[in-house]
């Protein structure tokens, strides 16, 4: 019997996992905890079932751990990291082979929403904090900027690189299900910098992808 063909939907590796992000990794991650600076590639694919064989397939390729990796009917990530970039970068070659595809066979990472709130009141603050436990605190008077991706993977990268660019705190970077959810909190200017270098970094991906 023919195997099902597997759709490439998030594929994006980061070089240097910064320290938030990595926290906030580790926060959700039911398996080997990322730490600062590792190398990090986020994977997710259509059908769900197939990232079994991918990640099966990832951990006997190179010495990379398992980060997460979670199952849905329609689609299904997973997440590996390592210390040394190019045990992350052997494991994404080997599951492209597999697959018979590249890079930029990923979905195009499609803009939802982006906004930015500036000078959070405090009772939108409270609400926010209570919803979002699992990453830092918005305080009143904050700027927040929230974006919402699809696929759901390529908020982590656009929360990277926002964190390379600026002095935010990240607040919340869900990254799967149907639709990425990030918010970031800080002063006015730095929220400013964080969302462009957030953008440019989606527009980034979609240029090497159909």
């Amino acid at each position: 019997m023919d195997a099902p063909l597997i759709s490439l939907r998030t594929y994006v590796h980061i070089d240097s996992l910064q320290p938030q992000v990595a926290a906030y990794m580790a926060t959700v991650s039911q398996g080997f905890l990322p730490k600062p600076g590792d190398s990090c590639l986020w994977l997710e694919v259509a059908p769900g079932l197939a990232i079994h064989r991918l990640t099966d397939i990832a951990l006997k390729a190179s010495p990379v751990h398992l980060g997460q990796m979670v199952v849905e009917r329609a689609f299904g990530s997973m997440v590996i990291h390592h210390r040394d970039q190019s045990s992350v970068t052997e494991a994404a070659d080997v599951l492209l082979h597999h697959m018979g595809t590249n890079e930029s066979a990923r979905q195009k990472c499609r803009v939802a929403w982006q906004e930015i709130i500036r000078g959070i009141n405090p009772d939108h603050a409270v609400l926010i904090n209570r919803q979002n436990r699992k990453g830092s605190m918005v305080l009143a008077g904050q700027s927040i900027f929230i974006l919402e991706t699809e696929p759901a993977g390529y908020v982590i990268y656009a929360a990277n690189e926002a964190e390379k660019a600026s002095n935010i705190t990240l607040c919340e970077a869900h990254a799967v299900g149907a639709f990425g959810r990030l918010t970031l909190a800080g002063r006015e200017g730095d929220i400013d910098a964080a969302a462009r270098a957030a953008i440019a970094a989606v527009e980034r991906l979609n240029r090497n992808a159909t």
